[in-house]
């Protein structure tokens, strides 16, 4: 189920009113609705899959007892091992078979020996990634004795199963979203305007920025060998604005409809485009993500207190497994590769932590010096999308190499598809303009519109809300699936 479709538009308000004035008597009955819901909402894309988030689910929650009952060393290290096998396993099954497959024979093939491999027709379930990683981080919490098990398995369900996060996170750690699930909650007004608030401007983004930016994109990646190098730049700044508006978006509204029903889930965007540096990007970028691969991978392998290789080793390993989690393909890996790249100097000269506030706080305009740090980094991120969106690796080089080439300073020239019908419209550039505008006046809320217009008449601040009303449903086109549902 989509949070862009009519079946959620439908689906929020009826779970919203059982939840509140049917099942707020008894917290118990309450998480246990949200299962209920939870399975609903993820059976309605296929219900096939329902019994693996369950089998998943009980899997760590019997680990987690497990852990708590015993202080025996060596069986504690084989129960870690077995949530890690069954969850890694069932995700690497899913989502990588085929592509380990593939590459092995294509290797033997390099090598003069040609074998034939069978490939299995896999559907990959939606937001395995997310709820593989959220179970996985309660067990080694459990393990590392952060965190005392839970007992209780209708909570830990419910914590797993969270229809709001449940299919493109944010990826929540145990330690912040399962004690909510414990305590008894009351309808807060204020947080549910809130709330109500967050989800508008993620509707704005998915809807009026990603969705009309991924049309343009779409055609020019689509098409990249007939166009010249100026458009391909413009194809891949609508694609950075597109998986930007996409994912935040996602977010917003998953942030947004969690605290409808009194949850407060994690940041997982932060303005990452008005980053000075990318070190400071991957701080604002896919939070949840980030902070998880920093505190299970990253961490454990020494981060950054060894020696100088032991420091590139574990960039690269970072950045490699987050490319590699991202999807079954080289692209990944090489974006992941690429943007090691682009933080290894950072970190060896010991800058990799030089912009921990917002860019120009409490100023309306920033500096030359920062506008000049966002320019760079926003290009060199925009160069790494590329490889990102593109199918293959010959692609990816080949767009380049159109860019570099002469046509890059040619005026970028509308194209036409079969219809006849052109995709270049120049409203997209005042739909982008005010959003940069909004972004950057609402950069130090968590999101763009937390505060913005609180300080006019509210005539002037409900004409804002239903001005972004209007553009929701004036520029929605053809209904698209969030980038993320694929990872």
């Amino acid at each position: 189920m989509l949070f862009n479709s009519i079946e959620f538009a439908l689906f929020l308000p009826v779970v919203f009113i059982l939840y509140w004035f049917v099942t707020n008597k008894n917290v118990r009955f309450q998480n246990f609705f949200l299962i209920v819901a939870s399975y609903f909402f993820y059976g309605w894309w296929d219900w096939r899959f329902l019994a693996l988030i369950a089998f998943s689910s009980s899997v760590d929650y019997l680990v987690g007892i497990s852990l708590s009952n015993t202080d025996n060393q060596q069986k504690r290290k084989l129960l870690l091992y077995t949530s890690i096998f069954v969850n890694i396993g069932l995700l690497g099954f899913f989502k990588y078979f085929n592509f380990f497959a593939e590459s092995f024979a294509d290797a033997f093939t390099l090598l003069g020996n040609p074998i034939e491999t069978s490939r299995l027709n896999i559907i990959l379930p939606v937001g395995i990634s997310f709820y593989t990683f959220q179970t996985l981080s309660y067990s080694i919490d459990v393990y590392r004795r952060k965190l005392a098990p839970t007992r209780d398995i209708i909570s830990f369900f419910a914590f797993v199963s969270f229809f709001p996060q449940l299919v493109a996170g944010p990826i929540e750690r145990a330690t912040n979203l399962l004690p909510q699930f414990y305590k008894k909650r009351s309808f807060n007004y204020q947080n549910a305007v809130d709330g109500l608030r967050q989800i508008l401007w993620g509707l704005f983004k998915k809807i009026v920025i990603a969705d009309n930016c991924a049309d343009l994109a779409n055609q020019v990646f689509n098409n990249y060998t007939e166009l010249n190098g100026s458009m391909l730049v413009l194809g891949a700044i609508f694609f950075t604005f597109q998986i930007y508006g996409d994912f935040s978006g996602y977010s917003d509204i998953a942030i947004g409809t969690a605290r409808l029903f009194g949850f407060n889930l994690m940041q997982n965007f932060n303005f990452p485009y008005f980053s000075r540096d990318i070190a400071e990007f991957w701080r604002r970028w896919h939070i949840s993500l980030s902070t998880w691969f920093r505190d299970y991978v990253y961490i454990p392998l020494g981060g950054s207190r060894g020696g100088t290789w032991m420091q590139i080793r574990n960039v690269f390993i970072i950045f490699l497994v987050s490319g590699f989690w991202h999807g079954a393909n080289w692209t990944f890996l090489a974006w992941g590769f690429l943007n090691a790249c682009y933080f290894l100097p950072l970190l060896l000269t010991k800058n990799n932590r030089n912009h921990l506030d917002t860019v120009a706080q409490g100023k309306i305009v920033p500096s030359l010096k920062e506008i000049i740090q966002i320019a760079i980094t926003f290009a060199i991120t925009v160069v790494a999308w590329i490889f990102f969106r593109a199918e293959t690796m010959t692609d990816a080089f080949g767009y380049i190499g159109q860019i570099c080439s002469s046509s890059l300073f040619e005026k970028p020239y509308i194209i036409k598809e079969k219809t006849g019908t052109h995709i270049f419209p120049k409203t997209i550039y005042a739909l982008l303009f005010i959003f940069l505008i909004i972004e950057w006046f609402g950069r130090e809320q968590k999101y763009a519109i937390e505060k913005l217009g609180f300080t006019w008449k509210p005539s002037f601040r409900y004409a804002f809300y239903y001005a972004i009303i209007f553009m929701i449903f004036w520029f929605s086109g053809k209904q698209q699936e969030f980038i993320y549902f694929q990872f």
